[in-house]
């Protein structure tokens, strides 16, 4: 017995639509799982929705479901949260994320979906993805107790990281952006807010998420002496200047680069990206975290939402599509 779906696709770079799919009949090991939200990945997807992916990172950007290549026509997404409908027993009926993209009813693995704790609502766990991209940041920065510490980049995950960042004992947290409406957030999250003109110098680590060349090159202005600077922006094919002349050497910085995809070297000996999605999703517990949701959608508009939020995102962090 087959049963129909709609996906969303990018037809060709900018443009979007909504396609029908005739769902195959899931094996023993598969689940059928019933989307209920899912999110946006802005930076992402919005580089992905232009056709700017680089032919070099063709491969090493492909997501676990994706189908069609780059640029397009192309299935792309990573933030789907849904009820199992068919499957093993201790699954069906259970509320789960997927590393899928956007579509109202898909198969996958068994193993592909992670259980949704019951104390997080589904409409926060499509954060999932994006506090285990900052949970993977801190561990690539390795920050100490009482770090001086800031954030360049008050997006989604920049926000997360200084969240989590914030929790370290005696830590000093401060969240740089360009955005003023961004303080509101910082205050809600319990770190400082600074303008870059006013961010503070002399930190022990800086996190760099802002996906700007110009937030790179605050984030090497502002560390201090032997301090660690994490490049977490993914630029696309764009190339990005780096200002390594005046004092970078003599201050003895480290940069170090860090993407979601592989473990932190910090922690692969014991972690696996199931336990890392596992600690993710028990941190959406907090609803403080709600605040990051700044807008929510019909999946019916999501190829206006996608060309809408790609070319002006405006104040908008984590946006929801609602199925």
């Amino acid at each position: 017995m087959t049963a129909e779906a709609r996906a969303f696709w990018i037809a060709e770079p900018g443009r979007g639509e909504l396609r029908g799919e005739v769902l195959p009949e899931p094996a023993a090991d598969e689940v059928v799982v019933r989307s209920l939200f899912s999110a946006i990945s802005r930076g992402t997807e919005a580089l992905v929705f232009e056709g700017r992916v680089p032919a070099s990172e063709a491969q090493r950007m492909r997501a676990p479901f994706q189908r069609g290549e780059f640029p397009a026509p192309v299935k792309y997404g990573y933030a789907c949260v849904g009820e199992v409908e068919r499957g093993p027993r201790e699954l069906r009926g259970r509320t789960v994320f997927v590393l899928h993209p956007h579509q109202t009813r898909y198969v996958v693995p068994a193993g592909a979906v992670h259980v949704v704790p019951d104390g997080v609502p589904p409409q926060r766990a499509v954060l999932a993805a994006n506090v285990e991209t900052a949970i993977n940041g801190m561990w690539d920065a390795r920050p100490h107790i009482g770090d001086r510490m800031t954030v360049v980049g008050a997006g989604t995950v920049g926000c997360l990281v200084a969240w989590i960042a914030a929790q370290m004992p005696g830590c000093e947290v401060e969240l740089v952006d360009t955005n003023p409406s961004r303080r509101a957030i910082a205050r809600s999250l319990g770190v400082r807010f600074a303008a870059p003109a006013d961010a503070a110098t002399n930190v022990d680590v800086v996190i760099h998420v802002s996906g700007s060349p110009s937030g790179l090159e605050l984030a090497l202005r502002i560390a201090g002496f032997e301090a660690t600077i994490v490049e977490m922006s993914w630029y696309g094919a764009n190339l990005v200047p780096m200002p390594l002349g005046e004092a970078f050497h003599a201050r003895r910085l480290t940069i170090r680069s860090s993407q979601v995809g592989t473990v932190a070297s910090s922690q692969r000996a014991r972690w696996d990206t199931k336990r890392r999605m596992a600690l993710a999703l028990s941190m959406l517990a907090d609803p403080t975290l709600d605040v990051l949701i700044t807008g929510e959608s019909g999946f019916e508009t999501l190829p206006l939402v996608m060309a809408q939020l790609a070319a002006d995102p405006g104040d908008a962090l984590c946006h929801r599509i609602r199925y």
